[in-house]
């Protein structure tokens, strides 16, 4: 599987390590950075680019990771077509493919060990969305509503807070 994978400096000793046990359980990675650790450095500049490679389909999935993992998930679900979520067990990570066509985990690498995090992404990577009538319908509205927010956002005026 074609993964894309990218972090902050709050998740990169994860992500370091879980590029090493992706490519070797061969997948074909693409990391989005961040390629050093930099205190400086900021989430929505490694997530969007992955979000964006999601979306597009040119990685079927993707990992992303932040200090919480908070973050990193607020940013990916600003693009269209992506569904992420913050993942902390194996339910939700399994479920949440089935059920929701989630298709980028989102992680804290101060909240999840290494050993925890592989596990939650090889679960992520395993699960299938399951195409019942009532999960496609509910994937329809999600999709819809993504629609909706980009025809309001057209000509309208950015505010900060």
């Amino acid at each position: 599987m074609r993964i894309g994978i990218a972090t902050d400096h709050g998740g990169f000793d994860l992500k370091e390590e879980l590029v090493g046990q992706l490519r070797a359980a061969g997948h074909e990675i693409v990391d989005f950075g961040a390629n050093i650790l930099s205190p400086d450095d900021d989430y929505p500049d490694f997530v969007t680019p992955l979000g964006h490679a999601v979306a597009a389909g040119e990685v079927e999935r993707g990992v992303a990771i932040c200090g919480s993992g908070v973050g990193a998930s607020v940013c990916a679900n600003k693009i269209p077509g992506v569904r992420a979520a913050l993942i902390h067990d194996h339910f939700s990570a399994q479920q949440g493919v089935e059920d929701d066509h989630m298709n980028i985990i989102c992680m804290g690498g101060r909240t999840v060990g290494p050993s925890v995090a592989w596990d939650l992404v090889e679960t992520f990577l395993a699960a299938r969305f399951n195409q019942a009538e009532r999960h496609l319908r509910r994937l329809s509205k999600v999709v819809s509503l993504e629609g909706q927010l980009m025809s309001d956002r057209r000509g309208t005026e950015v505010r900060s807070a």
